[in-house]
């Protein structure tokens, strides 16, 4: 085969598939021949999405122009999300993206604010937050580093039509020698070890591939219809499995966050975008019937409802497999983790780096598939164990779901990490699992999880020292935020 250009057959399009096919384009050169299969009569999952600021590392390793790349996704920024009613009725915190305060010495900033805190301080970890301050007043600004050296720079990432970015990354990936073939998958042909040989379409055309690429959503065409993977079913941590999800006018605040807001079966998602906003209402079909959810969701939306509510029916977890014998599942091929902490695109994207590291040159080694498979199983249960975070540590006893879940049993790993912070307000990050410290510290004390004391190193700065140090992280937020135009005044002034 060295002779002649690998074959990379990409089985479905939409969000995932133009990812991987436009990551592929741009890294891959004229040794690799990268074709994409997708019908469009066989719609995707995309509606409007939310994501996480790594994103800006893959459409930058792209050479995507923001400014660009946004008007034509209809995007807009996003500072963190919003938890609204998830600890109890009228209460709600921020998970902001980006740094709290800064490190002294050998602590974390953290630690002095719990002292702080524990002299009779009354604000919040979010006052000393960049972001959630800009968020609190619907400001943003794109700033490569506040003028004051005591904050980090602002960090964000961005809501945007799915649909409209997989079509962007579409006309990328053709652009760079991409070649789409129309068509529905009728039949998958597998070589006699097992492996798969060709795919073939209703219309009779046989498409071949030394590697193929799972990105058909929920069923898995490829890595579970066909090669029987399995799946590992996460719906007794995480029992939310059916979603409803309808784009309503824009109206009210033009946001720069996400909204979350907890239902008695479960929770809905608030995504601004520019020329609409996204709506959806995540829950348990245990708990609440499609019509009651779609009830629910149409009697909580800021403007007119644009379409019926669509519905999705998922079930948390991930494949027992990421990569089986010469398929690769990308997207929810692979798993799902529901969108909580708008993890989807970002699994996407860690899979298509994941998978360029381990590219084979020739035949799939197994030590490295078995590499892949490890990494890719702690990343999901990582990201799981945050999730589930958000539904037990919760004081709601008012429907039987938050009963079930403010009693059911989690992950010991996930125990480990409630313990270690009740007592001394530790977190303890292992190798490379997605969310940060500071993020495990804005949702376990927007839960509720407060630690019974603080580390004795804060106990060394004097009570004035404290104080002056407290003040001038504020006071330097204060003023940056005073700056910032509105989201929307920087929306219209650079990506409308």
């Amino acid at each position: 085969m060295s002779a002649e250009a690998r074959q990379i057959t990409i089985a479905g399009g939409g969000t995932a598939g133009w990812m991987t096919a436009a990551s592929l384009a741009r890294f891959l050169d004229k040794r690799y021949r990268v074709r994409l299969i997708e019908s469009d009569q066989i719609g995707t999952v995309g509606v409007g999405e939310a994501t996480i600021p790594q994103i800006q590392l893959f459409n930058q390793a792209l050479g995507l122009d923001e400014n660009d790349f946004l008007r034509r996704t209809q995007g807009t920024f996003k500072l963190g999300i919003q938890f609204v009613d998830w600890l109890r009725p009228g209460h709600r915190y921020i998970h902001a993206f980006g740094q709290i305060g800064r490190p002294l010495g050998l602590l974390p900033f953290h630690q002095y604010w719990l002292r702080y805190r524990a002299g009779g301080g009354e604000l919040g970890i979010d006052a000393f937050s960049l972001n959630a301050s800009a968020a609190a007043q619907n400001k943003f600004t794109r700033q490569v580093k506040p003028a004051n050296a005591t904050l980090p720079p602002m960090t964000y990432a961005f809501h945007f039509d799915a649909s409209l970015y997989a079509k962007y990354l579409r006309n990328y990936a053709e652009q760079r020698g991409v070649v789409r073939i129309e068509g529905k998958i009728e039949q998958v042909q597998q070589r006699h070890d097992g492996s798969i040989d060709a795919l073939v379409l209703a219309n009779g055309e046989r498409v071949g591939g030394d590697l193929f690429i799972d990105c058909s959503g929920f069923r898995g065409l490829l890595i579970e219809q066909t090669l029987k993977t399995g799946y590992d079913d996460w719906s007794h941590w995480l029992p939310c499995d059916r979603a409803m999800a309808v784009p309503c006018a824009r109206a009210g605040e033009f946001t720069p966050y996400t909204r979350s807001t907890a239902r008695p079966a479960g929770w809905q998602w608030r995504i601004p975008l520019q020329h609409r906003t996204g709506n959806g209402y995540v829950y348990s079909s245990r708990h609440l019937s499609d019509d009651e959810a779609a009830a629910t969701l149409l009697a909580n939306l800021d403007g007119e409802a644009l379409a019926d509510p669509r519905p999705l029916r998922f079930v948390a977890g991930k494949r027992r497999k990421f990569w089986n014998r010469n398929c690769v599942a990308i997207g929810l091929a692979g798993g799902f983790m529901e969108p909580l902490e708008s993890t989807s695109i970002h699994l996407v994207q860690t899979a298509i780096a994941r998978l360029l590291t381990f590219l084979p040159d020739g035949e799939p080694r197994q030590a490295d598939i078995d590499e892949f498979n490890r990494q890719a199983a702690f990343e999901y249960e990582r990201i799981r164990d945050f999730l589930v975070l958000h539904y037990k540590a919760v004081e709601r006893n008012d429907t039987p779901f938050w009963d079930y879940c403010r009693t059911m049993p989690i992950p010991e790993e996930l125990q480990r990490k409630i313990d270690l912070f009740s007592t001394g307000g530790r977190i303890v990050r292992h190798n490379d699992e997605l969310f940060t410290e500071v993020g495990w510290l804005q949702v376990l004390l927007g839960q509720g999880v407060n630690p019974a004391g603080h580390h004795p190193l804060a106990d060394q700065l004097s009570a004035g020292e404290l104080a002056e140090f407290m003040n001038t992280i504020r006071a330097v937020i204060q003023h940056e935020t005073g700056a910032m135009p509105t989201h929307a005044g920087f929306v219209a002034a650079h990506c409308a």
